[in-house]
């Protein structure tokens, strides 16, 4: 379906006819090769939203992929994963060749199954394309025989035991793909590293800066942007490195800021909340009490 500058895939077969593949033998579930794609299908779609989830293997792709101000440019063994309603954008340098496959799977397909719930879980559909996943030789045949497996069961036959079947072998896909973005968060523990010691830096110069008095609590969403990463890569490469979520990372900072105003000022409880962008007095009492086992006025008296 064409909108306005971009082109929405409602359905597999949709995707399937302006591709011009073969029908798929299921309506709510595909695997393609990427080498029946014809380029020529594809050169004018730019900006491309895919109302379903849609996992890429790519391999000696030699276009580039746009993501807000920075471009990825993809080589081999390759994943990218999406979910529904995000926007693609496909930019600069087209592709002359690409290889591999791509799982596609309407929602409908898992509805009544626990993987519904769980495949929301996994942060790595919301990363940015250039955080995609790039796989060793070994990682690539697992997910490459995991692929083949759901291309030829859906091909197969479509009986009673199917959807049990591909669920299992799309369960455990994400299984692994969840375990080798953990395995790249350590092989990459300098790139991480740095990322972290950024991140304490903008958080210590907000609150410096008095920007919280002023612009209130900083998101999530604000520390992304000033690391140029998404909020979901974010979150999980600091638990991955820490333990701790980006938000745990925040109110930790915040409440050692508090105890350092609460011991060396004479500012009331209330002027410290606001002074550390708290728009209500009594959330930052709430999360200091959570945090402390304390009020901050209790907090403050047993100093004394």
């Amino acid at each position: 379906m064409k909108k306005r500058d971009q082109y929405v895939f409602d359905s597999v077969s949709d995707y399937h006819a302006v591709m011009h593949l073969e029908k798929p033998a299921h309506p709510l579930i595909s695997v393609v090769r990427l080498e029946d794609i014809s380029l020529n299908s594809s050169k004018d779609l730019e900006k491309i939203v895919f109302n379903f989830h849609t996992i890429f293997l790519k391999r000696n792709f030699d276009g580039r992929v746009k993501y807000g101000q920075k471009y990825y440019d993809f080589d081999s063994g390759t994943m990218a994963f999406y979910a529904p309603k995000q926007l693609i954008s496909l930019e600069g340098v087209q592709p002359s060749k690409v290889e591999g496959r791509m799982l596609i799977i309407h929602p409908d397909f898992l509805h009544g199954y626990p993987l519904a719930k769980k495949i929301k879980e996994y942060g790595f559909f919301d990363y940015a394309t250039y955080e995609a996943l790039h796989l060793s030789q070994t990682e690539d045949k697992i997910v490459s025989g995991l692929m083949q497996n759901l291309q030829q069961e859906i091909v197969a036959r479509i009986d009673s035991y199917t959807q049990d079947v591909l669920i299992g072998h799309i369960d455990l896909l994400l299984s692994y793909c969840n375990r080798f973005y953990t395995r790249q968060f350590i092989t990459r523990k300098k790139v991480s590293s740095d990322l972290l010691l950024k991140f304490e830096s903008i958080l210590k110069e907000y609150l410096s800066e008095d920007k919280a008095g002023t612009s209130g609590l900083p998101t999530v969403q604000y520390f992304a942007d000033q690391l140029f990463v998404s909020a979901s890569y974010l979150n999980d490469m600091l638990k991955n490195l820490t333990g701790q979520t980006t938000q745990q990372h925040l109110h930790n900072y915040l409440i050692e800021q508090a105890k350092e105003l609460l011991t060396s000022t004479n500012l009331s409880v209330n002027e410290i909340a606001y002074r550390l962008g708290f728009e209500y007095p009594q959330s930052f009492s709430k999360l200091f009490k959570k945090k402390t086992l304390l009020t901050p006025l209790k907090f403050r008296h047993s100093l004394n």
